[in-house]
């Protein structure tokens, strides 16, 4: 089995390590009450992680494909908030928040009517899949109360429900007319065939998939002041007069980084870009170029391939968005796509969703974390867990000690306050135990994570044989 040590540079000064051992090689089964021939010291105190506040929080995906009961969505999330907050979330994103062409059925992203928030009878429904605009409102004061910021989920080259016109550029009909009785009631950004690719100052089309006749030519200026220059501009309505707090723009692929960038220097907040595409100096380049993060697909796929595709850890040393943007880098294990029905390629499975969790939340990046595992009574224990070992003792420099097929271990540095961690990812059936050098010396360590009951004791020169259980992870650090 070939094996790998690797170092990130680039994160920061790295702490020297080396393996010392092989002593699972051989797969034999790991007896948790085998003391691996060393005493095993008098019981110890967990390290209060309260008191290791190091300033991090996870965001939370507040919405699945298809979310049920209709019309209820934001009353619901309201009363989850304060849940939420206590585990740690500190922002949550909602899916789009307008009417879209589907109406009552609409998950937000056929997206009609940038002002009407459930407050409009068209497309057969006031309000949209969600709620009404008063119980939107409601929902966003209600996190504000919890300390949670609400992300806005932004759709900016593709429009639908527009009504029939004739569009001389195309030489055809296209249902490119938007206003007061053709999937425009709020009457505001009213659309025809002028404000799409292509009309009669732009033949410039950046390829969209979706709705290629009503894709928005984003170099006119009236559609610059519509989204995002003038007072009531969709940017400055929606932070201003709804109380959004930041931006999750979709499919950053239908339009240019100049149109987030200027976005951002109108109205600022958190943002991250949905750049579907496992390369990761391709995010690299729209988050230089838009000042955005992104979300880091390249680690997910990386994930994806350790787990399931390949079940090969080595693959989590590959190259991916956190080891360079670690500010900028959105990690997550899986959204409101990857988790349709029938999806095969771009999908985490079940029973590799905690070691994946584990990964995103002891690495640096900002974790999200996803409504149906939240909920997921066999996975929210443990993923609280992960959120405050996250807000705690992941923190300090990337030091990946060991890793093969079967095995990860990495070290957190930490700094002069704060101890930092040691994952350990062991896809092997059989419990696995390491020898390894750490920045530690002569502590007692536990898993924080209660995936193991293990006590080992750091020796003078940082040397200690931590275990992982089968096909699962622990979290080491320090105890009292």
């Amino acid at each position: 089995m070939k094996k790998h040590i690797f170092k990130y540079p680039f994160i920061c000064l790295l702490s020297v390590a080396s393996i010392i051992g092989c002593s699972s090689d051989d797969d034999a089964p790991v007896d948790p009450d085998d003391d691996n021939g060393v005493e095993q010291p008098e019981p110890v105190s967990a390290l209060n992680l309260e008191e290791y506040d190091n300033g991090s929080r996870v965001m939370m995906q507040a919405f699945y494909w298809d979310v049920k009961p209709r019309f209820e969505w934001w009353n619901t999330i309201s009363d989850k908030m304060e849940t939420w907050a206590d585990a740690g979330v500190n922002r949550i994103w909602i899916p789009p928040a307008t009417k879209g062409q589907s109406g009552g059925y609409s998950m937000g992203y056929d997206l009609s009517d940038y002002f009407d928030f459930g407050n409009f009878n068209q497309h057969g429904t006031t309000p949209t899949r969600f709620g009404t605009r008063d119980e939107l409102e409601n929902m966003i004061s209600v996190a504000h109360d919890n300390d949670i910021e609400v992300i806005a989920d932004i759709i900016l080259n593709h429009n639908s429900g527009g009504g029939l016109e004739y569009n001389p550029y195309r030489e055809k009909d296209t249902y490119s007319l938007f206003d007061e009785t053709h999937g425009n009631a709020s009457g505001m950004f009213n659309r025809n065939y002028e404000d799409f690719y292509p009309n009669s100052v732009s033949n410039y089309d950046p390829g969209s998939l979706f709705y290629a006749e009503t894709n928005l030519d984003h170099h006119r200026e009236r559609v610059q002041n519509w989204l995002w220059k003038d007072e009531n501009s969709v940017a400055k309505y929606y932070k201003n007069v709804i109380g959004f707090d930041g931006w999750r723009f979709d499919y950053v692929l239908g339009f240019e980084p100049f149109v987030i960038k200027e976005w951002l220097d109108a109205v600022g907040g958190f943002s991250v870009s949905e750049l579907w595409d496992g390369d990761p100096d391709l995010i690299r380049s729209h988050i230089e170029a838009t000042g955005s993060g992104a979300f880091d697909f390249a680690a997910f796929y990386r994930m994806e391939q350790a787990f399931d595709r390949n079940e090969d850890l080595t693959y989590l040393t590959r190259d991916q968005v956190w080891q360079t943007h670690p500010d900028k880098a959105v990690t997550f294990t899986a959204n409101h796509d990857t988790e349709k029905d029938g999806n095969i390629d771009n999908y985490i499975e079940s029973e590799n969703k905690l070691k994946a969790y584990a990964f995103i939340m002891t690495h640096p990046g900002y974790p999200t974390v996803f409504y149906l595992d939240y909920e997921n009574p066999e996975f929210q224990d443990q993923i609280n867990k992960l959120i405050s070992i996250h807000n705690s003792l992941a923190t300090g420099s990337v030091n990946v000690i060991y890793a093969d097929e079967d095995e990860y271990i990495m070290q957190r540095g930490g700094d002069s306050e704060n101890p930092g961690l040691i994952l350990y990812i062991n896809l092997s059936p059989n419990g696995k135990r390491r020898t390894i050098t750490t920045s530690w010396d002569s502590s007692i360590l536990m898993d924080y994570s209660e995936n193991s009951n293990y006590r080992p004791q750091v020796n003078e020169n940082g040397e200690v044989t931590i275990e992982a259980p089968s096909n699962s992870y622990a979290i080491w650090s320090i105890t009292e």
